[in-house]
């Protein structure tokens, strides 16, 4: 295709865009102050039909006012019809003056027509911004030899209303980019918030099912065991309820909320699980550690955790889970891995926990890897970066 071609195509796509475009949603409903803008042009026509000479006669005068000014109280709702009636009364008005040889001139409180042309481009479709536009560039030749200006003032009045129309369609635009960050922002909400509940709930929620298993399996031969895990599963429930509520507070309130810290690598070491029940959980700390990034630390903390929920949940005769953390001058590795087969349903890399923890370790502009080992087993290795440096 010829360069020429192809710009003919682009304008014919953009023109074809425009036409199919439809209304903004939810405009602003009649309001006081919309009957105060028609009041403010009203007082301004008075003021002129008194102090003004050389006028139009006074009946146009009336007809091509109330006709324009009217039409301002439905220039959001029916924007197509509000220019239809206030450009089709000035077109009126301006034939008449024309046909009746009247050389007096109109009001200057017809400014209210940039109001409608701003509106037309703000709230209207595509259609009707050009069914509208069309209507305006009848009325201005005509209102030009009605009354007689200046080849300067003409094309002022053309960029005048040119203006009028280029402003409300850049007022469109950023409401539409307003609403589409919106948008965005609402959706990376609850993305992380879907995050949080996964990385949090439901590692307690995992913890429970495997000590209730766990104590079920022993309470006929050994009690005290049983007991312990009783007790491991009212602190993990008493853990997941109070996450619940922070979470559910914070989703409810309009006030600023208090946070409480968020996990940290120093907190990994809580992971450690060397109790009767199965599997055992190693923590290994090594390395410079100190001075990380608040966000590097709680993802490393929420990687261990998800890796560890992960084994309990989906490996198969598991007996141990190790987690080693070690830093250097410039990053952070995180490597958890378990001796567990993987059994008839795979750890699949899609889950939603692995698509979670990959994005917590892109985000901070790291790598994450999980899989399964040469051997038997499965291993997570992430490397993020010390000051957490988005990518």
């Amino acid at each position: 295709m010829t360069r020429p071609a192809y710009a003919a195509q682009v304008a014919i796509d953009a023109v074809r865009s425009l036409w199919v475009e439809p209304r903004p949603t939810n405009p602003p409903a009649r309001g006081p102050w919309d009957w105060a803008l028609v009041g403010a042009f009203l007082c301004w026509s008075a003021v002129e039909v008194v102090l003004r000479q050389n006028l139009a006669p006074f009946p146009l005068l009336v007809l091509g006012t109330l006709g324009l000014l009217g039409s301002l109280l439905w220039r959001r709702s029916q924007p197509l019809l509000a220019v239809a009636v206030g450009f089709g009364t000035l077109v009126i008005v301006d034939v008449a003056r024309i046909l009746t040889g009247s050389q007096g001139a109109l009001l200057n409180s017809t400014s209210a027509a940039l109001v409608l042309t701003f509106a037309l481009l703000r709230w209207g479709s595509g259609r009707e911004a050009a069914g509208g536009l069309g209507v305006i560039l009848l009325w201005l030749p005509i209102t030009t030899v009605a009354t007689p200006t200046s080849a300067a003032d003409t094309v002022g009045a053309y960029g005048f209303f040119l203006s009028a129309a280029a402003l409300g369609a850049a007022s469109r635009y950023r409401a539409r980019v307003r609403i589409r960050d919106i948008d965005q922002a609402r959706a990376r909400e609850r993305v992380q918030l879907a995050r949080e509940l996964h990385d949090t709930v439901a590692h307690h929620v995992s913890g429970i099912a495997i000590q209730a298993q766990a104590g079920r399996a022993v309470a006929a031969s050994h009690p005290e065991h049983a007991i312990e895990a009783l007790a491991t599963i009212e602190d993990a429930a008493t853990r997941t309820l109070t996450e619940l509520r922070a979470i559910v507070g914070v989703l409810r309130t309009s006030q600023p909320t208090e946070f409480a810290p968020q996990p940290g690598v120093a907190e990994v070491e809580q992971l450690a699980d060397r109790g009767p029940t199965r599997p055992c959980v190693e923590v290994l700390l090594g390395g410079e550690l100190g001075d990380l990034s608040p966000a590097v630390g709680a993802a490393i903390y929420r990687l261990a955790q998800e890796s560890i929920t992960n084994a309990r949940r989906h490996a198969r005769h598991v007996t141990r889970v190790t987690v080693a953390v070690t830093g250097d001058a410039e990053q952070v590795r995180l490597t958890v891995e378990d001796d567990g087969s993987l059994g008839p349903i795979s750890r699949s890399p899609h889950g939603y926990g692995l698509v979670g923890m990959r994005e917590r370790a892109t985000l901070l502009g790291g790598t994450f890897h999980a899989g399964p080992t040469a051997g038997r087993g499965w291993k997570v290795e992430a490397n993020l970066p010390r000051a957490g440096t988005p990518r």
